[in-house]
């Protein structure tokens, strides 16, 4: 059973900056594809970012160039730098993992809420 615990939430504005962390406990870290969701207020959840095996990124297109998904296999966290935030980023963010790497995400977070307002 794989648990998720993310953190590094809260209120912005424009133009910050701010890094999400997700602690993992249970099974092998480093073999799980981690991800990052999120859910904006009235919107379905979606996705933000991946990473396989520490090195294998993928982001959505509006992540693209503003976010950075990244491990420490050391501390089992997956992290997502968000830079240049904007209201629009407003969202419950979830971590989730897949450790079957199967493209399931299988585990997921309680979730933080990122809030960017002027």
């Amino acid at each position: 059973q794989v648990q998720l615990v993310e953190s590094g939430g809260g209120t912005v504005q424009p133009g910050d900056s701010l890094r999400l962390s997700c602690q993992a406990s249970g099974g092998t870290f480093s073999n799980y594809v981690m991800g990052w969701f999120r859910q904006a207020p009235g919107k379905e959840r979606e996705f933000v970012a991946s990473i396989s095996r520490s090195v294998f990124q993928y982001y959505a297109e509006f992540a693209k160039g503003r976010f950075t998904i990244s491990t420490d296999n050391a501390r089992n966290t997956v992290y997502l730098q968000m830079n240049s935030l904007k209201v629009e980023d407003t969202a419950v963010y979830y971590c989730a993992a897949d450790p079957s790497r199967t493209g399931q995400f299988e585990y997921w977070g309680q979730g933080t809420l990122v809030t960017v307002s002027e």
